[in-house]
């Protein structure tokens, strides 16, 4: 959930940041490159990414969003951060067939595709495809069901709720994910299980 900042501060604050970054910085720090550019697709409030960057000082950090308002609370808090690896945030439409960036060495991707319709899974597959080089990764976290079950009650419940806000939305299944990755030369290369029923994926570009 993602509330909104004090009047006269761009910054917004989602509370999910705050229980799940450092389970999520130990599996960046052992996936990501040592060194090069990292882009973040749906960077949200910002908060991941200045806390990342601030972690990880080798790497330069590029975020991104397509929603105006989440690319200025991203500026408010590189510009509060004023960490030098971090770059202006992007607007950024996954669906849109041209990125306006051509190349990095990795992509991390957190919570976006059980809130957006399946069609933008198949197209964050297209542009890591495009964007990344062979061997980089990109990074997924999220729910997720496995062979066409949940993993939990609480995932369950979670997903009538989705649903419920949004027929297109939706915890989408492993296999299915898999699927559409492979066909643009992404292959699952790990698996971490996460706190809360969540889980890392790491697909590596053929």
């Amino acid at each position: 959930m993602t509330e909104g900042p004090p009047v006269g501060d761009a910054r917004r604050r989602a509370a999910a940041t705050g229980r799940n970054r450092e389970p999520i910085l130990d599996v960046l720090a052992r996936v990501l490159p040592a060194t090069g550019l990292v882009l973040e697709v749906a960077s949200g409030t910002g908060e991941h990414a200045i806390f990342f960057a601030r972690a990880l000082p080798q790497i330069e950090w590029q975020p991104s969003d397509v929603d105006a308002d989440n690319c200025a609370s991203i500026a408010a808090w590189r510009a509060e951060a004023g960490l030098g690896n971090v770059r202006a945030p992007l607007r950024l439409d996954v669906t849109d067939e041209s990125w306006p960036i051509a190349r990095a060495d990795a992509m991390v991707n957190i919570n976006m595709i059980h809130i957006a319709p399946w069609a933008v899974c198949a197209a964050l597959m297209r542009g890591a495809a495009r964007v990344l080089a062979a061997g980089a990764p990109l990074y997924l976290y999220g729910p997720f069901a496995r062979g066409g079950r949940h993993t939990a009650p609480s995932n369950a419940a979670f997903d009538a709720r989705l649903r419920g806000e949004d027929a297109a939305w939706g915890v989408r299944d492993l296999d299915d994910v898999t699927r559409v990755a492979a066909r643009e030369g992404l292959g699952l290369a790990e698996i971490v299980e996460m706190p809360a029923n969540n889980l890392s994926l790491v697909f590596r570009r053929a």
